[in-house]
């Protein structure tokens, strides 16, 4: 995973002290086992461990050798609370509404009242002050880049678009209207509403050479990055939802939406109007037919169609079927 530096666009309002965690979730705690003290400022995930952070997990898993010490388990799940293994650990009795809580409570996100950033107004544009962008690159009118962003040489950036909680870097065009580093669509079903949304705490990382079009969103990762390959071409009006990866030279047509935590691989194209369901992968040099919803993952080398996708042979064939049969 390609690192970032998250107090370049969170900035840390409080750190929490490991065996001090009751007095911040209240009666959410259901046990604990905490021998280590030190200050957390960070969160982790499975994809990258950082030290003074908690991790929060469901499932019972054996977590790797390179495992930072420095961490706080966080789970709603009592055998992995009854493995011994863990030194540092927490048992809760709802998982997502903690993380909500210990988020907050430790990150300014823009999703919170007390989110600040500070702009200059150049050329038509509003601009924070602590964003870097290279001279060599154009940014156009009404446009707005927050606080953290990094925009690298030979961009072209066009009309009313707003980029936050991103890096960008080299000879990449955004065309207008479009929205990087927005807030992912993370919540609790049981609990619904603005005031029950998972913080969003990731960033945009988009590669060389990558172009998107107009009226395009592109929502940051939940905790670690949504990124886009280089040479990708992303066309208007598509949606890419929280921590999808997608790959090299990847095209995707008009009207596609692609649902969190997708990995697209190299030399993928996808037609218009097609669909992915979330946390589904798909494999080097696919090829995704129009208006196709994609509902599992898909083999390398493979060329699908319909709902769901399946092989596009076989689409064929069910299609010439069905229509025998008067359907």
């Amino acid at each position: 995973m390609q690192e970032f530096i998250r107090s370049n666009f969170f900035d840390i309002k409080n750190k929490i002290i490991s065996n001090n965690l009751e007095n911040i979730i209240k009666n959410n705690i259901t046990d604990q086992r905490v021998s280590s003290i030190f200050k957390i400022s960070d969160i982790s995930s499975l994809n990258y461990f950082r030290e003074n952070s908690f991790l929060f997990l469901e499932n019972n898993i054996t977590l790797p050798k390179k495992y930072v010490t420095n961490i706080v388990l966080v789970t709603n799940n009592n055998d992995l609370f009854e493995n011994k293994k863990y030194e540092n650990i927490v048992l809760v009795k709802d998982l997502n509404h903690v993380f909500n809580i210990i988020v907050n409570y430790i990150f300014n996100h823009d999703d919170s009242l007390d989110y600040f950033d500070e702009f200059d107004l150049i050329n038509n544009s509003y601009i924070s002050k602590n964003s870097k962008i290279h001279k060599t690159s154009k940014i156009s009118n009404n446009c707005v880049i927050g606080k953290g962003v990094e925009i690298g040489k030979n961009c072209i950036i066009k009309n009313n678009v707003v980029i936050k909680n991103s890096i960008l870097k080299d000879n990449i065009v955004i065309c207008d209207n479009s929205s990087i580093g927005t807030t992912g669509f993370g919540f609790d079903l049981k609990k619904r509403g603005s005031s029950n949304l998972n913080p969003q705490i990731g960033i945009v990382i988009i590669d060389d050479n990558v172009h998107i079009g107009s009226s395009c969103t592109i929502d940051r990762g939940k905790i670690d990055i949504t990124s886009i390959g280089k040479n990708s071409m992303i066309d208007n009006l598509v949606h890419v939802a929280h921590n999808v990866i997608i790959g090299q030279n990847v095209c995707i047509a008009a009207q596609t939406g692609i649902s969190g935590s997708v990995v697209i691989g190299n030399n993928v194209t996808i037609g218009g109007k097609a669909g992915f369901a979330g946390h589904i992968k798909i494999g080097d040099n696919v090829v995704v037919a129009a208006r196709s919803g994609v509902t599992k993952n898909i083999k390398e080398n493979s060329v699908v169609a319909g709902f769901p996708a399946i092989d596009m042979k076989e689409w064929k064939k069910n299609l010439i079927r069905n229509r025998k049969n008067g359907h």
